[in-house]
């Protein structure tokens, strides 16, 4: 029959398992009491290190209704309940036991389901929430931004080109040149000035009229006979 005081530990950390959105599961043999305490300060206020007992833990998740292997109750054990963000918590018992190897993460509990060692490192591997919600807010804050610049790109790009037909069009006070007329030659010697004249009083030169000829191989007039 359980003492009272394994009654009230067994509730406690029933209590634990059902406030927590996730544990984790560690062996913490070899490390020392200044080890564990750097390692609860670097967890944070939102994460309780506790080293329990198994058998009572084996108790307290099934009161809580959650299932842990048996194979991760083995030898010394300290559980990571954790309050705040899983991340953050998984990043900094990774990274405490990075620099000291005597802490051992075996699995752990996230939302009611069971996760191994290798699951736990990958959850580590992951960007808090806090990192996440930023980036969202980047995102969602860029979003009208981009917009604009979507809508006003080609606005723009139409203003630019109507000022260049603009200035390539020709304006009122530009001066239009008038076309150059060609005018005929004034005529200066004596015989352009006749010909002119005549033409205007419309006398032409008949040069298809016979003129008498001066040749001598025309024949000549004979004389006539005198009379008998």
């Amino acid at each position: 029959m359980p003492t009272p005081e394994k009654a009230g530990a067994v509730a406690e950390i029933s209590e634990r398992f059902a406030n927590a959105s996730a544990a984790v599961i560690t062996e913490y043999r070899g490390l020392s009491v200044k080890q564990v305490t750097e390692l609860r300060r670097a967890l944070g206020r939102e994460t309780t290190y506790a080293v329990v007992k198994n058998t009572l833990t084996k108790r307290a998740a099934a009161d809580a209704g959650v299932a842990i292997d048996d194979s991760l109750l083995v030898g010394p054990t300290a559980i990571a309940f954790v309050h705040g963000d899983p991340v953050v918590a998984a990043k900094g018992l990774r990274d405490f036991a990075r620099s000291n190897p005597f802490l051992v993460i075996k699995g752990g509990v996230l939302d009611g389901k069971s996760l191994s060692a290798a699951e736990v490192t990958r959850i580590a591997d992951l960007e808090s929430r806090e990192v996440l919600l930023a980036k969202l807010a980047g995102a969602l804050k860029a979003l009208p931004t981009r917009a604009a610049g979507l809508f006003q790109a080609p606005l723009s790009q139409m203003a630019r080109l109507a000022k260049a037909l603009e200035e390539k069009m020709p304006t009122d006070e530009t001066p239009v040149e008038e076309p150059v007329s060609v005018e005929e030659p004034v005529p200066t010697d004596h015989e352009s000035m006749i010909g002119n004249m005549k033409k205007v009083s419309g006398i032409e030169d008949d040069t298809s009229a016979e003129t008498p000829s001066t040749s001598g191989d025309e024949p000549t007039e004979t004389p006539a006979a005198p009379a008998e």
